[in-house]
């Protein structure tokens, strides 16, 4: 399996495409990040001898696939954190989920509160203590064979958020067993796809826009939605 595939690099910024199953950073389990693979790749395709930097300015989970946006400089990965900090960045996700939600096209918002020995994140209705406000955009795209295609746009961006929140409301995504589906994908990936992203470029201060081919994968080979 290829962990990444780039769709966009300049000297400032490195945008790639992550396969499901990639680390963005290194955890316990000491598996080799994207940030580390990535960093392998710009030497070689840059000719950079010894230490390349590259810093990672959000991240996607594991088994989630999609745009991956990586700074090639202190300076691009200080502004781009802002951006990402302050909002100023529009992201779409795609998933599949076997439950139908009940409406078109809604807001869910919730408290969301991550347990961090367990990795896992519950949601609630109400404000609660140590609980962040979440708030998402969803509308369904359509039928994929017995599943259903979402479009969702986070607004905020907390740890799980758009899995739980499903969750929370009986759409699990297809394979998140940690949130509720009943069995886990064949190659443990989530129906989860960083699709577009769009922001102010750190630098040369213009808009740029991208956007992720879906994984080869069974359910998503059956994607016909533009």
């Amino acid at each position: 399996m290829k962990a990444f595939k780039v769709l966009y690099t300049d000297n400032h910024l490195l945008v790639v495409n992550k396969a499901a199953g990639v680390l963005v950073q290194g955890d316990s389990t000491g598996d080799k990040p994207l940030v580390e693979i990535a960093k392998d790749y710009i030497a070689k395709e840059f000719n950079k001898p010894g230490a390349v930097f590259l810093g990672v300015v959000h991240r996607l989970d594991r088994p989630v696939s999609g745009i991956v946006v990586l700074a090639r400089t202190s300076k691009a990965l200080e502004r781009m954190n802002e951006l990402f900090r302050s909002r100023q960045t529009t992201k779409t996700y795609w998933a599949l989920v076997k439950k139908k939600p009940p409406k078109q096209e809604d807001t869910l918002i919730h408290w969301l509160q991550k347990d961090t020995v367990k990795n896992k994140t519950t949601a609630f209705t109400k404000e609660r203590e140590g609980a962040l406000r979440s708030e998402l955009n969803y509308k369904i795209l359509g039928p994929v064979q017995d599943h259903w295609l979402l479009e969702i746009n986070p607004i905020t961006g907390r740890p799980h958020q758009i899995r739980v929140q499903l969750a929370s409301i009986g759409c699990v995504i297809r394979g998140d067993v940690k949130y509720g589906y009943p069995e886990a994908n064949t190659d443990a990936s989530i129906n989860l796809h960083a699709r577009r992203l769009s922001f102010m470029h750190p630098v040369k201060k213009e808009v740029v826009a991208f956007e992720a081919p879906l994984p080869l994968e069974e359910y998503w080979n059956k994607v016909t939605y533009e």
